[in-house]
């Protein structure tokens, strides 16, 4: 008897050790879940807010909260009634008003965003909510000269802005990504008075060097040309994707010493 009470004992002994084995292991490979929630929180505000930051909010209910907090997103959503929570505005003009230089706003997909001539003097990123472009769109109504109006360095993100006339995106100053993006702007017979991008900006001096549109992945359509440039930038490096049912550009508009004329694409 007392033979058989060791060898359970040890059999005990060994399934204990395979099971706190087991345990330790596990939690090891996931360390970063024992760090509070301020730490995450520093963590995640390195991280870019597309696709990096996005993604995050997918990992688990605790890093969905975390990822998706005031303090690293403000949110543009209509559907939502309660204004009072923090970081999150009816419109796109109240939420650029209210926001921090370097604040991402985050664009809720599902029917359009009315937008006309809102002038963005700080550097902000404003990205689209949905899966695609397509599902967050931003409307420019007739008479109004732009749709944005950009100030300082910012960048869009998985965004499409429809404008009937005038321009979609209109930059001044600054350097400006358009990444991922549709733009579409009125098609004949009023095209002639619609261009998708107009960049103004120009100057000698060094704080007009970092003038620029750096434009990836993006689908324009309508309008008598792509870019429309009257100040000192110039079209470069232009790449073309010929898609089944659309044109995905790449291109800079920039500076160029050797180059004197406007170019439009």
């Amino acid at each position: 008897m007392k033979k058989m009470g060791t060898e359970e004992e040890t059999e005990d002994r060994g399934k204990w050790k395979r099971f706190t084995k087991k345990n330790s292991s596990s939690s090891s490979v996931s360390p970063i879940n024992n760090l509070d929630d301020g730490c995450l929180m520093q963590i995640f505000s390195f991280l870019s807010p597309i696709p990096d930051r996005y993604n995050t909010a997918l990992v688990c209910h605790r890093w969905n909260y975390l990822a998706c907090h005031p303090r690293l997103w403000l949110r543009v959503d209509r559907s939502i009634k309660d204004l009072s929570e923090p970081g999150v505005f009816p419109d796109i003009e109240t939420a650029v008003s209210n926001a921090r230089p370097g604040d991402t706003i985050l664009i809720a997909a599902g029917g359009s965003h009315h937008v006309s001539n809102i002038q963005i003097k700080k550097p902000l990123c404003l990205i689209g909510g949905g899966e695609r472009p397509d599902d967050t769109t931003l409307v420019c109504s007739r008479g109004s000269d732009s749709a944005l109006e950009f100030l300082s360095t910012c960048k869009l993100a998985n965004l499409t802005v429809k404008a009937e006339l005038g321009c979609c995106l209109l930059h001044r100053k600054g350097r400006l990504t358009i990444d991922g993006c549709v733009l579409q702007c009125e098609s004949n017979p009023l095209e002639y008075l619609s261009c998708p991008i107009v960049s103004t900006a120009g100057g000698t001096d060094s704080s007009m060097k970092n003038n620029g549109v750096f434009v990836s992945q993006t689908r324009i359509e309508g309008g008598a040309k792509a870019v429309l440039t009257s100040g000192d930038l110039v079209l470069q490096r232009v790449r073309v994707i010929y898609a089944r049912t659309s044109l995905l550009f790449w291109f800079d508009v920039a500076q160029d010493d050797q180059i004197s004329c406007n170019e439009p694409l």
